[in-house]
């Protein structure tokens, strides 16, 4: 079992190139970080994960790719992953190349974590409908997909073009997040190499229906990489027993005073 943490990076919290260091030197397989290009203040949608309000770090989270560019230089070893990228709101040709120059940079070591998004009025800013997002969703990471694989890529938006550098492997390992249901697994069996369910609970259930659709789609069975979970020995022999090989701590966005005592704590389950 491979674990790795997942903590929203902040301009208030620990360093993020302190905390990949950190993350290495104990022995954590990767790092990953999330994604809000902003938050509209009419706080319209309630917080996704039920809160009476919405946490501060949201409001602050660093962007995903340049934060991870820290990471990269700070380790030689940890591999470097979004949890999640938004890319429905983004434009897939820069963000194909900017993914790629830090796979190149840091040798080979990122992974892409996408999702569609919860907070409506910070999708609708970027000009994609709410309704829509899952297929802007896919449309991008397509089209980033092609760029990264192909020497002439074209694809729907854009024509024949060249684009390096590319990824080291050829490719990027991408895993799509999200509650559990035969549309998230589709997507899933489509156009990426896993699943990245929040937390774990359901994983076993809701196994079934994602062997289905790969099996659908010709392909393996997707890897399951149960994210932002709060992980005992008991918790990672369950997955474990369920063929899961990787596992995503949840760490909270603080100080180094706060984060470095959990991941002790977490680097014990090692």
């Amino acid at each position: 079992m491979r674990l790795g943490v997942t903590m929203f990076v902040t301009d208030l919290g620990m360093p993020i190139h302190d905390l990949a260091r950190a993350a290495e030197e104990r022995g954590f397989d990767s790092l990953y970080v999330p994604e809000h290009t902003h938050i509209p203040v009419s706080r319209r949608t309630p917080p996704a994960a039920g809160q009476d309000e919405l946490p501060e770090e949201y409001k602050h989270t660093l962007d995903p790719l340049v934060a991870l560019s820290f990471a990269a230089a700070a380790t030689r070893r940890l591999r470097l992953g979004t949890g999640i990228l938004l890319a429905a709101q983004r434009d897939p040709i820069v963000t194909a190349k900017a993914v790629a120059t830090l796979d190149h940079l840091s040798g080979g070591r990122v992974v892409i974590g996408v999702g569609f998004g919860w907070n409506v009025e910070e999708i609708e800013n970027h000009g994609v409908p709410y309704a829509r997002r899952r297929e802007a969703t896919r449309r991008n990471v397509l089209a980033m997909r092609a760029l990264w694989r192909e020497e002439v890529a074209a694809f729907d938006g854009f024509e024949p073009s060249w684009s390096w550098p590319k990824p080291v492997r050829g490719d990027l390992p991408v895993y799509v997040g999200g509650a559990a249901g035969p549309k998230l697994f589709a997507q899933v069996a489509e156009y990426a190499e896993g699943w990245m369910p929040i937390g774990g609970h359901g994983i076993k259930a809701a196994l079934p229906a994602l062997r289905e659709a790969c099996e659908k789609a010709g392909r393996p069975m997707a890897k399951v990489i149960p994210f932002g979970t709060r992980p005992t020995k008991d918790k990672l022999d369950y997955f474990a027993g369920m063929g899961v090989e990787e596992a995503v701590a949840t760490l909270p966005s603080g100080p180094a005073e706060v984060v470095l005592p959990l991941l002790d704590r977490y680097a014990a389950l090692i």
